[in-house]
């Protein structure tokens, strides 16, 4: 979900300070699970494989929460696809705006979505916020695609409105706490992923000061679920550091070759937690279904692809080569399926399903 690359052997390399960190490498904020807990936790969830969930009919998160659009209907079909090939696991992005205009029924919202998720036998992981794409945003009605565009309507979650508006933190706050209090017990919800690639968009260390809050403040309410946000880019030495000393369980992205993939694996595996890669598959980098799902199920690590039906984000196109006509790309970038249900590549759904049910 970014315009940075991902977690070369390089940047690895430079995680590993943060597998064991003093007090002069990096804060951890008090309340991190132990490494056996966060392995008890894995034991009992087993392998999740999954991905990352956004309705078709939904353009970004607003639009997918907001009592006018959110669509039940479309989010049970295409859940009900996730299930036919045995995929376990959705990655779902929130947004504070939607639970601002309407905090109950955000949440109810939620809870909807939880029963539907669970009816298909979906576990859910909820991205709170996110440094990607749209710096602004509003609620409402939200803008229809620009064609061939990857992800045109997606929207920082908090973005430029934080460093403009210096009450918005107490709103932030009073969000995260509201929905973490509402789910802190609930089972339904396999992990909390905080903060979805801190520092993109040219932030940087900008992104330090919430992304330590919102480890605080999830920790002042302690839910029973574990807490992460993922690892994903090179130069963020000192993101990458606070990320993984205080992730209960070590949560990354790479859309990378198998060879380098596996390159992170093994030096993340020295943090001694589990592994859940959050996001991977781009068929033009070679990340593919092919070559690294069965390397995270050997692995043992839970595999989250991006994309699972095309829809209105766009994001069968790449990030950086637009098809402002709109025409179909020779190669999907991300996406299993086509809105009508079909897939996109049949033996792509062959291999899953061989992987996740044995047929």
């Amino acid at each position: 979900m970014k315009k940075l690359f991902i977690l070369s052997l390089v940047s690895c390399l430079l995680l590993m300070m943060g597998c064991k960190p003093t007090p002069k490498q990096v804060a951890v904020i008090p309340g991190r699970w132990t490494p056996e807990k966060a392995q008890a936790w894995k034991s009992s969830h087993g392998w999740l494989r999954g991905s990352n969930f956004n309705p078709s009919t939904a353009i970004n998160q607003l639009e997918t929460w907001q009592a006018e659009s959110f669509d039940t209907t479309t989010i049970n079909r295409e859940l009900g696809w996730a299930q036919s090939i045995g995929l376990n696991a959705m990655r779902v992005f929130l947004h504070h705006v939607a639970w601002e205009t309407d905090k109950e029924g955000f949440k109810k919202r939620m809870d909807q979505y939880l029963k539907i998720a669970t009816a298909h036998g979906v576990q859910t992981i909820f991205v709170f916020f996110d440094d990607c794409w749209n710096p602004t945003y509003k609620a409402g009605k939200q803008p229809e695609p620009k064609p061939g565009i990857h992800n045109s309507g997606w929207v920082r979650d908090p973005g430029e409105l934080l460093y403009t508006d210096t009450t918005l933190v107490h709103t932030l706050e009073a969000y995260v706490k509201d929905v973490l209090t509402t789910f802190r017990d609930d089972q339904r919800i396999a992990l909390w992923d905080l903060y979805n690639e801190p520092g993109n968009s040219g932030y940087g260390n900008r992104s330090m000061p919430l992304l330590q809050k919102v480890f605080i403040w999830a920790r002042e309410v302690n839910p029973s679920q574990p807490l992460s946000s993922g690892v994903w880019s090179l130069p963020l030495k000192e993101l990458n550091a606070f990320q993984v000393a205080n992730s209960d369980i070590i949560t990354y992205h790479n859309y990378d070759d198998p060879v380098k993939h596996k390159a992170a694996i093994d030096t993340l595996r020295k943090c001694n937690r589990p592994l859940v890669c959050t996001e991977y598959m781009a068929r033009r980098n070679n990340s593919l279904f092919t070559n690294i799902m069965p390397l995270l199920k050997k692995e043992d690590i839970a595999a989250i692809n991006w994309g699972l039906v095309a829809g209105k984000t766009n994001t069968k196109y790449a990030w950086s080569e637009p098809m402002p006509d709109g025409s179909e790309p020779k190669l999907w970038f991300h996406e299993i399926f086509r809105p009508d249900g079909s897939p996109y590549k049949t033996e792509e759904t062959e291999l899953i399903r061989s992987l996740t049910l044995g047929k």
